[in-house]
């Protein structure tokens, strides 16, 4: 009998453990109702003082996810050895959105929403007021206790292979397609020079400009970004359509106006390079929309590495552990 009741705790606590392993859609819509309109206004509001918000928004949630997984630990301000000083989130910014979003709801309900929520909520609502797809997201993810910047040598960066680029991913959980459409989110947002002037002015150690930039294409981004100009000074990451969630992006990879060499480098590999094609020609009306394998792909991306129940914390301030 001893045994059988044993054996019925294990199982409920096993049951227990699962259900709270899971993300779901509307997490929060009992334990705090207004919990996504909040981030939502916050978001708004942040987007008007500075249109720049929305891609800044979005590439925090990425580089949030492809460290420790999605845990908020980006957010963690602890001086010199926490994870947001990694050279990998060089120009990785939003924090005060965040911050600002999470002492809104700690004033609606305490200790209730997490911080890492709090991130893929508003990279959502970055996405709808860029004109991109909105999409519901799953919450119910808990903060985590580490932010150590030696875990961020893995950061994707522009100047990887594709070969490096794929590897990443999969080590992720996230395959080809996965990489070809999260790349295709720089079609909002702007990037720096400093990122630009080896692939114009150094992309072979001799001097010479990336061969795969239409030759159209290069003397604009030449005066974008001058030899010795000022590497801070940014330009749009999708030509002709910085300011717009759309699909331009990819027809600019495939054309050769790419801004960034990684996105460029999608061509390079012949399974990414039948991704990107097949939103474009007689097949593409055969194809899910892009918007779409967007969306599945960003849910995909923001279950990377979460943890729930008791597999990690709420914070009362983001940048801090409690």
């Amino acid at each position: 009998m001893r045994l059988i009741v044993l054996s019925l705790i294990i199982l409920f606590n096993s049951l227990i453990q699962v259900s709270e392993a899971q993300l779901k859609v509307g997490f929060y819509s009992q334990l705090c109702p207004n919990a996504e309109s909040v981030v939502a206004d916050v978001v708004r509001d942040a987007t008007k003082s500075n249109p720049q918000f929305p891609a800044i928004l979005l590439r925090l949630h990425f580089h949030d996810c492809f460290v420790e997984g999605c845990d908020g630990s980006i957010l963690i301000d602890n001086g010199s050895t926490s994870e947001r000083g990694a050279f990998g989130h060089q120009g990785v910014n939003g924090y005060d959105v965040i911050e600002n979003a999470k002492a809104n709801l700690e004033r609606l309900c305490p200790g209730v929403v997490s911080c890492a929520d709090i991130v893929a909520m508003a990279a959502r609502d970055a996405v709808a007021l860029s004109h991109g797809p909105f999409y519901q997201v799953e919450t119910g993810r808990k903060d985590g206790m580490v932010s150590d910047i030696n875990l961020a040598d893995r950061m994707p960066d522009v100047k990887d292979s594709i070969h490096l680029l794929k590897q990443k991913f999969i080590e992720k959980g996230l395959n080809d397609k996965d990489l070809v459409i999260l790349s295709a989110a720089h079609t909002i947002g702007t990037t720096a020079c400093f990122f630009m002037e080896d692939r114009l002015y150094n992309f072979d150690q001799r001097g010479s400009s990336d061969p795969s930039i239409n030759p159209r294409f290069l003397p604009e981004l030449s005066s974008s970004c001058p030899k010795n100009g000022d590497i801070n000074a940014r330009l749009p990451m999708d030509h002709g359509s910085g300011d717009k969630f759309d699909i331009q992006i990819l027809q600019n990879i495939r054309t050769g106006f790419a801004v960034l060499q990684s996105d460029a480098q999608l061509m390079n590999d012949p399974t990414t390079r039948g991704i990107v094609d097949s939103y474009f020609g007689v097949l593409a009306p055969l194809t899910r929309p892009f918007e779409a394998d967007f969306v599945t792909s960003m849910v995909k991306m923001g279950r990377i590495g979460v943890r729930t129940g008791s597999n990690g914390t709420i914070r009362r301030v983001c940048k801090s552990f409690n």
